[in-house]
């Protein structure tokens, strides 16, 4: 029996579209209640799970100095992946996420690359980020995708990691002009 054959796209999205507002309570959601559960041992409270989601709309990742990404398995939406323009040059990348049924299928690596290429689009020649300790995953797929560990760039409450990739250019000119679309990119990944 063959394997079938499913495809990734990824495609920038409207930070305020449907598919982007389900996709950000469903990782922060999973975020806040593994730090509560850590910690606390107990999952976030309702009230302030709808407060934060409410509060960090994701507008600073809009164009023309952000973008959003959205990655679609099969068509239907899996993950995101946010960058943003900061100044001299560095970008940050934020809310990397894949729904956990989705996970192990290439799509993490993907959504970083294309996040990577929307930064290039922006004019960063850097990414910055950070992430907290529990997060293991996410600090080995970084790792593994050359983003180095650095001294704190910020004092966010929950940021116990901080990395920085120097971003390469395919072609010169690598800062290109902002504003421009960043391509989907589509790959293919196999199912049982």
């Amino acid at each position: 029996m063959s394997a079938m054959t499913t495809t990734w796209t990824i495609a920038p999205e409207p930070y305020d579209s449907p598919v982007a507002a389900a996709l950000w309570r469903a990782y922060y959601t999973e975020v806040s209640d593994r730090w509560y559960q850590l910690h606390e041992a107990r999952r976030t409270d309702p009230d302030e799970l709808e407060r934060e989601i409410a509060a960090r709309t994701g507008a600073e990742l809009r164009p023309p100095t952000g973008q959003l990404l959205v990655a679609r398995y099969g068509g239907e939406p899996a993950g995101s992946a946010g960058v943003r323009l900061l100044a001299d040059g560095i970008a940050e990348l934020t809310r990397v996420f894949v729904h956990e049924g989705m996970r192990g299928k290439g799509g993490a690596v993907l959504l970083v690359r294309a996040a990577e290429d929307a930064a290039r689009t922006l004019g960063a020649t850097s990414m910055i980020l950070d992430t907290r300790g529990d997060l293991v995953e996410a600090r080995a797929l970084y790792a593994r995708l050359g983003y180095q560990e650095t001294e704190p760039h910020n004092d966010d409450k929950y940021a116990e990691h901080w990395f920085r990739k120097r971003l390469s250019c395919a072609a010169p000119p690598c800062a290109r002009h902002a504003g421009v679309p960043v391509p989907s990119r589509t790959a293919r990944g196999s199912a049982p």
